[in-house]
């Protein structure tokens, strides 16, 4: 019989492809470097191309060897989950779930979904992962996990996405700032303050709304410094580095010398989404979905 490829043969392809050195890719592995090179040219001889493009220099991937590893990536993660969801039946469960979520979502929207689904599915088991936006974008393109809860409303064509909640933005300045929420009545009021944002990048749409915010009150804000994590943007704001826009939500949790203004009469809402992966075969998601 011939050389056939096995499960094996994709770790070893995947160590390489992430590492593009053998030598690294063989002490990750925990084999010798002579080893991993012969399975990697025995499995380029079985499928009849290259999957690497290699000199003294240095090893890449080529468009085939790419697109395997995309492919491998979902196919391994898959596997692992299908094991998973197999013990959890073994051991009485239903099946698991993977969430992903911005930190302000696990504030009041998460947990009280979780315990509608917990009375109505109680065998299931949860696993929870505090992420960026981004990153749950990428996690639920590859299935490591099931659903996030997202601030976008525009994802890859092989997601889905909807808004589940909508709140109102609050302001965040130090405790001891002059403006308080009795003189309060207008963001231009603050216009000569640096102000503290989440980076662009966390959501282009959500920065999109906050600005025009900014706009409606005719004036363009000072950013002095953006960050992706709340406690950064409060910390800062502690020690005066400037004043912040948060969601509402944002306020629970924190024990900080800062104080929030709710801004109720303005119209613009934070919207917190949920995505998942259309082809997701987790037979959990559609009971998850339809809660």
């Amino acid at each position: 019989m011939g050389y056939q490829i096995e499960l094996r043969h994709y770790k070893y392809f995947l160590a390489v492809a992430e590492e593009l050195h053998f030598k690294k890719a063989a002490d990750k592995l925990f084999i010798s470097q002579p080893g991993l090179s012969k399975q990697i040219r025995e499995m380029e001889n079985t499928l009849g191309y290259a999957l690497f493009e290699r000199n003294n220099r240095n090893v890449q991937l080529t468009k085939a060897g790419a697109y395997l590893k995309k492919e491998i990536t979902l196919l391994l993660r898959q596997n692992e989950g299908i094991l998973r969801y197999a013990q959890h039946i073994s051991e009485g469960n239903e099946g698991e779930i993977h969430l992903g979520y911005v930190g302000s979502a696990v504030q009041k929207i998460i947990p009280k979904l979780l315990v509608k689904f917990r009375n109505r599915y109680p065998g299931i088991h949860f696993s929870l992962q505090e992420m960026d936006n981004a990153n749950q974008i990428d996690a639920l393109l590859t299935n490591q996990i099931d659903v996030g809860f997202v601030r976008l409303n525009e994802v890859p064509p092989t997601l889905s996405v909807r808004p589940v909640f909508q709140e109102t933005f609050s302001l965040v300045l130090p405790k001891k700032h002059i403006i308080n929420a009795r003189n309060f009545s207008s963001l231009s009021q603050l216009k000569e303050e640096p102000f503290i944002f989440f980076e662009k990048s966390y959501s282009p749409s959500y920065h999109e709304k906050v600005m025009s915010m900014f706009e409606d009150c005719g004036f363009s804000p000072h950013v002095s410094h953006t960050s992706v994590h709340a406690t950064t943007i409060y910390r800062l704001v502690e020690n005066n580095f400037g004043v912040a826009i948060v969601p509402s939500s944002l306020k629970l949790g924190y024990n900080m010398d800062v104080k929030f203004i709710e801004l109720k009469s303005i119209a613009q809402r934070a919207v917190l989404s949920i995505a998942w992966n259309k082809e997701n075969r987790n037979p959990m998601l559609s009971q998850f979905l339809s809660v």
